[in-house]
């Protein structure tokens, strides 16, 4: 028996939620046209990613791609960090510098 040679399904979204272990909440946002009144219309849909190194924060734009289930909601995995977001700090309202190791 052959292994499947065909590409996995990926999305980009912006991470919303890190409050779970190892798991990431990922908005993907779509432009489509409404059927009946054919006006452009904004759809969202969040996504339930695994995140093993817990890499992304909140507001991080993320590519996340298909997997196995690994859990009741969460079929993708974290692909990689598009774009970092910016860490401000709530209590001095200041930007928060990220260390580099």
């Amino acid at each position: 028996m052959s292994t499947p040679t065909g590409h996995k399904n990926e999305k980009l979204g912006e991470v919303v939620s890190t409050k779970m272990a190892k798991t990431i909440v990922v908005s993907v946002s779509r432009r489509v046209s409404h059927p009946l009144y054919r006006k452009i219309v904004s759809q969202r849909k969040k996504f339930y990613a695994h995140d093993e190194e817990e890499t992304a924060k909140v507001g991080d734009l993320v590519r996340i791609e298909e997997h196995r289930p690994l859990s009741r909601l969460k079929r993708w995995t974290l692909k990689e960090v598009v774009r970092r977001a910016v860490q401000i700090d709530t209590k001095t309202g200041r930007v928060v510098e990220e260390e580099t190791a």
